[in-house]
């Protein structure tokens, strides 16, 4: 300090009031960025659970947490660009107006639009099944594709493309979340690697440098040492794993091979019982449900929910059987999770892919010539895309009411039945252990369905918001009072990275059905912003073509052929170079890491001659 004084006093007046002042602006950014730290939503209660069930479920409620608030700014987003401008101009706000204009060279018959909406006196039954459905008076308003018929509002002197900032903001968001869900799976992806780097360091880092010595309340303290147990927990189990596998005979190495080749056998008949179930009873549905002759409306409309329920029932007991089969290939915890959830990815998500198939070939693929005028089945879809939007909103409410009522008639009767009922079959069930990838594959199936439907419905990521938020605290408090903590720990950094992958699996899926229809299915002419175009891409040219001549040249030329062929080669080579200076780090790494070796040896030896010279 003294030091420190006696430079200061050699310093100019600006020097020393430049100093002071960054000196201040540190502290106070330090002390903001503390205060900020409580602001971040469910702290307390994320980390009241790592201490009370370990790092591996603390990760599941954090990648909730990420998963509320990604949908709330995609429901910003097209709240913002989309929703609000349409509402300002229909109700004349702000001096707007608005530009209708009716689809070019397109049959009348194809324009004709009327939805269903409640009139005259309404039971309070109709006003439910129309909010569990989509239809009624929830089909005439914002949450659905066929509200926003406008194709240009007017703002003063300004024009606002109505159709243009609908299709942006879809990319807007699909592009947020990919460039999201990719900086969160690095970070992750470096905890793995500098985990999996050296596992000594690992144990070092825990045991002399895992405490926070800033924590001076108790109960911080408690959670605080509770994490750092289960993570040396966790860390032992694995090596005693390795040590069991490592020590394995060649009998014993047979007979886990073969039975993991039998389970695996079983796996795949399971997930071809549930693709072929679930297309026959989709073919089913298509040829039946159309019926108008039938007179029976009930069964009718059994008919047309029957697709729902089969993919509902397969994606509850297909996650169970493979959660129960796992356990006899005696994998590691981390292992277990992944596996498990890629063998539910392909039943949840394929899924979803089947549904939306059944709905494409309703749209697009009718016989004789009744697509003919429009492009598509008018008849049956007016408007296709509120329909989807329909659809889409009626998985993510019925998988909103499976976890409650999962919760509420399964989780807690059971949880009484346990503790309050000494039958052998009963306590046979014993307490259930919170499943990490079951619950995981929940919100990563419901959050595709929320990106897909986006499109469809831009208002869904506000339903998906208020899902996830609820669904937090039902989780949290079965987890509280009728789970008990795993028997075997999972690693929560391990977990956070594969988490990440699945939901990128899940991103990456959806873009597939939104470009078939952004791209390739034609536009509903009777409603929606899209009515003038042929497919809504077309949007994108259109204004294009409204640029000056030397931006027009520019752009086309830059997704041309002879653009994009040597961009893709020049990005081959940065992604080659970049490869192969990572190898060179590494290997550089790799010989630091020798030499300290050695170094940690040669000190080793010169106190061993020290010791015996002292002698």
């Amino acid at each position: 300090r003294n030091t420190q004084q006696a430079d200061t006093e050699h310093l100019s007046r600006w020097k020393k009031w430049k100093r002071t002042s960054s000196k201040s602006l540190k502290k106070a950014l330090h002390e903001v960025k503390g205060l900020s730290s409580y602001l971040v939503l469910w702290r307390h209660d994320i980390h009241s659970i790592e201490g009370k069930f370990g790092t591996g479920i603390q990760s599941y409620f954090s990648f909730l947490r990420f998963l509320v608030l990604l949908n709330f700014i995609i429901f910003v987003l097209m709240f913002s660009f989309v929703t609000l401008p349409t509402i300002i101009s229909k109700y004349g706000m702000f001096n707007s107006t608005i530009a209708y204009i009716s689809p070019k060279n397109i049959a009348d018959i194809c324009t004709i639009y009327e939805p269903i909406g409640n009139k005259g006196l309404v039971y309070f039954y109709t006003y439910l099944k129309d909010l569990l459905s989509g239809t009624g008076f929830l089909e005439v308003t914002s949450l659905f594709y066929g509200y926003y018929s406008i194709d240009a509002v007017w703002i003063s002197i300004m024009r606002y493309n109505l159709p243009l900032a609908y299709l942006l903001a879809t990319f807007a968001y699909l592009a947020l979340s990919f460039l999201w869900i990719i900086k969160r799976s690095v970070e992750g992806f470096k905890h793995n690697l500098v985990h999996d780097a050296d596992p000594f360091q690992s144990y070092c880092n825990k045991v002399f440098a895992g405490w926070d010595f800033s924590i001076t309340d108790p109960n911080a303290a408690r959670l605080k040492h509770r994490s750092l147990l289960y993570e040396l927990q966790t860390d032992l189990q694995e090596e005693k794993l390795k040590q069991k596998i490592a020590e394995r005979t060649a009998g014993e190495k047979l007979r886990i091979y073969s039975l993991r080749i039998f389970i695996n056998i079983i796996v795949i008949a399971i997930l071809s019982g549930c693709f072929y179930s679930i297309y026959r009873v989709t073919v089913f549905s298509q040829e039946n449900s159309s019926d108008t002759d039938n007179a029976n409306s009930q069964v009718n409309l059994l008919v047309q929910y029957l697709p729902s329920m089969v993919i509902t029932l397969a994606n509850f007991i297909g996650p169970l059987i493979f959660s129960f089969l796992i356990g006899f290939e005696d994998y590691t915890p981390a292992f277990e999770i992944k596996l498990t959830l890629l063998r539910c990815v392909f039943v949840r998500l394929a899924n979803i892919g089947v549904l939306l198939f059944s709905l494409w070939s309703q749209i697009s693929n009718c016989g004789s010539d009744k697509c003919k005028p429009c492009g598509y089945n008018y008849k049956l879809y007016p408007c296709w895309e509120s329909d989807v939007g329909q659809e889409m909103y009626k998985l993510i409410i019925f998988d909103f009411i499976v976890i409650l009522a999962v919760a509420l008639f399964v989780d807690f009767p059971r949880k009484l039945l346990v503790t309050h009922c000494s039958w052998k079959l009963v306590q046979w069930f014993g307490h259930k252990e919170f499943e990490i990838s079951d619950n995981v594959l929940e919100i990563i199936y419901g959050q595709t369905i929320c990106w897909i439907g986006a499109f469809f419905s831009p208002l869904l990521p506000a339903i998906a918001t208020i899902k996830y938020f609820i669904i937090f605290y039902v989780k949290k408090i079965v987890l509280i009072h009728t789970r008990k903590p795993a028997a075997r720990p999972v690693r929560a950094s391990s977990s956070n990275f594969f988490f990440l992958v699945v939901l990128l699996i899940g991103l990456l899926l959806a873009f597939i059905p939104l470009g078939v229809s952004i791209a390739r299915i034609p536009s509903s002419k009777a409603c929606g912003p899209f009515r003038n175009f042929n497919t809504s891409w077309e949007v994108i040219p259109d204004t294009i073509l409204q640029f000056p001549t030397g931006l027009q040249q520019l752009l086309f030329g830059m997704a041309s052929e002879a653009f994009a062929v040597p961009f893709f080669v020049v990005l081959c080579i940065v992604m080659f170079y970049v490869i192969a200076m990572a190898r060179a780090h590494k290997r550089v790494v790799e010989q630091l890491r020798e030499q300290l070796v050695l170094a940690s040896r040669d000190k080793m030896f010169l106190i061993r001659r020290l010791a015996e010279a002292q002698r």
